[in-house]
């Protein structure tokens, strides 16, 4: 078991270990009042919802619990899935000190931290995620959105859990491309921030692809302290935390551009879309002489070790991506502003990047 701690001005715990969403002790403890909503999804639900409500009730006999299920995938994501989980606050009858309990992956997470956000301008929510990319990411740091045919994530608000257990046990039961999906968010905290970490993935990808607990733990630890560094300092992403996005623009704009149906369409899911992305930013970086190629290499390098591409898909029109990327939400007075690097573990944010140099970029990738 490890605890890593997230500071700022509402602080709160990540737990990290086995058998986790079976303690309803831990899990209860973060339930103020008497009404608790458990949002999952059809793949999850039937796997782990019934263990959580079990836990929940036997630690607190006197809750009431309603379940909302909700279509998997990215495809509910949506403003609809919104206002179905408000509904379901609604029936419930949850007054101001109601716990969301959001149990799934990141679609789950942004959907239900999103709904506890607005119902009665903010009750409290608790992360249950269940996928690897998850748990590094999502789950981490109050941010919850909803996507729109526009873009991904423009309607949302910031919402820090009141706690996040991260329960490794469930990583058994994750499909092996969902597993690739969250190494590349586990990638990405070495190449933005921390060069010794991105070393230690190049020498252990092979049993964090082959599920070792030890490994994992250590990699989910690790990515976790990374971001709840940076989120207490910046915690409404001012500054600082934009660095957390580094290949997020390149990536949003993939999964924008496919309409967000990797499952149906065998398109790139979110994490794969991720490694894509930052394999463009770095050839960015190199491109403008912010970065030396071989940097570049060692990221390809250790993705398509991974089992990630490394490549954009076929049929994206340079422009069209273009065009997604200009309604990203770090953008400034119209202009493109990019997560991009200097080298493995030195990632920055650019202002003003010449959108011509991108659109070359984006032509000519392999």
């Amino acid at each position: 078991m490890q605890t890593v701690h997230v500071g700022g001005d509402t602080p709160y715990q990540i737990r990290i270990g086995a058998g986790l969403l079976g303690d309803g002790a831990a899990l209860a403890a973060h339930v103020r009042g008497r009404h608790v909503l458990l949002v999952s999804d059809a793949h999850v639900a039937p796997l782990y919802a019934d263990t959580v409500e079990q836990a929940l009730r036997a630690a607190r006999p006197q809750i009431e619990l309603a379940r909302l299920v909700l279509p998997a995938g990215e495809q509910s994501k949506t403003l609809a899935s919104f206002g179905a989980a408000i509904e379901a606050l609604a029936t419930l009858g949850a007054s101001r000190d109601a716990c969301v309990f959001a149990l799934g992956g990141g679609v789950v997470g942004d959907l239900a931290g999103f709904a506890a956000a607005c119902w009665m301008r903010g009750v409290d929510v608790v992360q249950l995620p269940t996928t690897l990319l998850s748990m590094v990411d999502s789950s981490v740091g109050g941010k919850t959105a909803v996507d729109i045919p526009q873009g991904k994530n423009l309607v949302g608000a910031f919402h820090p859990p009141r706690a996040v257990f991260a329960d490794t046990a469930v990583l058994a039961t994750l499909p092996p491309r969902e597993l690739r999906a969250g190494l590349a968010e586990v990638i990405k905290y070495g190449a933005l921030g921390d060069r010794l970490f991105f070393e230690w993935l190049q020498t252990q990808h092979q049993p964090l692809l082959a599920g070792d607990a030890h490994a994992l733990t250590t990699a989910i630890a690790r990515s976790c302290e990374a971001k709840a560094a940076i989120v207490a300092r910046d915690p409404l992403e001012k500054g600082e935390r934009a660095l957390l996005n580094f290949g997020h623009t390149f990536g949003h704009a993939i999964e924008t551009e496919q309409g967000y149906a990797a499952v149906a369409n065998d398109n790139l899911n979110h994490g794969e879309a991720v490694a894509v992305g930052m394999v463009l930013a770095a050839r960015l970086s190199a491109r403008l002489g912010l970065s030396a190629a071989q940097d570049t290499q060692r990221l390809i390098d250790l993705l398509d070790a991974c089992g990630l591409p490394t490549q954009l898909p076929a049929g994206l029109s340079p422009h069209a991506l273009l065009g997604r990327m200009r309604l990203d939400k770090k953008n400034l007075a119209g202009r493109l502003r990019l997560v991009l690097w200097r080298g493995i573990g030195q990632a920055e944010v650019v202002p003003d990047v010449d959108e011509a140099q991108v659109l070359q970029v984006l032509a000519d990738m392999p």
